[in-house]
């Protein structure tokens, strides 16, 4: 009898110091589980409230695209919490190459125009289809995928990730922003030294 009323009373004591949430102290450093706590004293309404994502984010660049994040460092209420949004703005001919956000899966809703999307899994299967206002797409965690804005119109959409922080690796710039030398990219891809050049000469590349 006394073993089942001692279990109950560790439950309430656990439930009642358990932590309601972990707003980001940005002055800390960010680790593989996110930011640490702020001081309960020192939270606020103000970091549970993020209004960036209602300016469009500015297309004038080489990919006519703009990500407004809403993630931890921009919106520590969410850190710890598993989930996150951004803005996407895609101008006439405007692409989000093929990358990967390799800490979380993500839900896009197109809000305006229309976008092409999609996802190639792990066994080389694509997945696609040009999406218009009012429709949704998934993409799951750490695969590659895009978005393309092909129509005469600019598109915007939401998006919604499963991590705080989802991180984000572009495939063009892993292979030609950097200083990975061109005769290691020649030899591990089809392209010829010429083609490797002059994509690093677009991406800001060296070596």
């Amino acid at each position: 009898m006394l073993l089942p009323i001692f279990f109950i009373f560790c439950f309430l004591f656990s439930s009642s110091n358990a932590l309601d949430f972990c707003v980001a102290d940005l002055k800390s450093p960010q680790g593989p589980a996110g930011y640490s706590c702020k001081k309960a004293e020192a939270v606020t309404v103000n970091d549970f409230v993020f209004s960036g994502l209602a300016a469009a984010g500015n297309t004038s660049n080489l990919i006519k695209a703009a990500v407004t994040p809403a993630f931890d460092a921009q919106f520590p209420g969410v850190n710890g919490l598993g989930i996150s949004m951004a803005r996407l703005d895609l101008a006439v001919g405007g692409v989000v190459p093929m990358h990967t956000h390799p800490e979380g899966s993500e839900v896009l809703l197109v809000t305006q125009g229309a976008i092409t999307a999609g996802f190639v899994s792990s066994s080389n299967a694509v997945y696609y289809k040009t999406l218009k206002k009012g429709d949704i797409m998934v993409f799951p965690k750490g695969l590659l995928h895009f978005q393309i804005n092909a129509f005469k119109t600019p598109a915007m959409a939401y998006v919604s990730f499963s991590s705080p922080s989802p991180g984000l690796q572009i495939l063009d710039y892993a292979l030609f922003g950097n200083d990975l030398p061109s005769d290691i990219i020649v030899e591990t891809t089809f392209l010829d030294y010429a083609q490797v050049k002059k994509l690093k000469g677009v991406l800001g590349g060296t070596g």
